[in-house]
């Protein structure tokens, strides 16, 4: 199972030709995917047309969602935000160290191109898919 960030998600929605979007584009059907709850806000809140949105909605219903924040993992991604800024890296969204946090503590790999996880990867054994 992999999990998908939103920026794969919205490529993919946009049809844009990316390698992640060509990889979600392959993997949907044929192996486990799966998002979690805050890429699910960022994805279905960037729809401007009900349309899309009701069609992304649908698509969503046959993938696995996590819940990806309680307070264990608030703490841990605490942790891991601190860690990074005393190496002098800062990670701009929040959201991002939750995800990133999430999938490192439950041992998934994360399929994204917002190189704001390339630190997770590096310095925390982030598994990019």
């Amino acid at each position: 199972m992999i999990v998908v960030d939103s920026s794969v998600w919205i490529d993919y929605f946009s049809g844009a030709d990316t390698p992640q979007s060509e990889t979600l584009e392959s993997t949907l059907g044929r192996k486990p995917v799966a998002i979690g709850d805050l890429i699910l806000t960022e994805v279905l809140q960037g729809f401007r047309h009900d349309k899309d949105y009701r069609i992304a909605r649908k698509l969503f219903e046959d993938i696995a969602v996590f819940e990806m924040l309680g307070i264990q993992m608030a703490i841990k991604s605490a942790e891991n935000f601190r860690a990074l800024r005393k190496k002098d890296i800062t990670v701009r969204k929040t959201a991002d160290v939750i995800i990133a946090t999430f999938c490192i503590e439950q041992k998934l790999p994360l399929l994204f191109s917002d190189k704001d996880f390339s630190p997770f990867v590096k310095h925390l054994g982030l598994v990019k898919a």
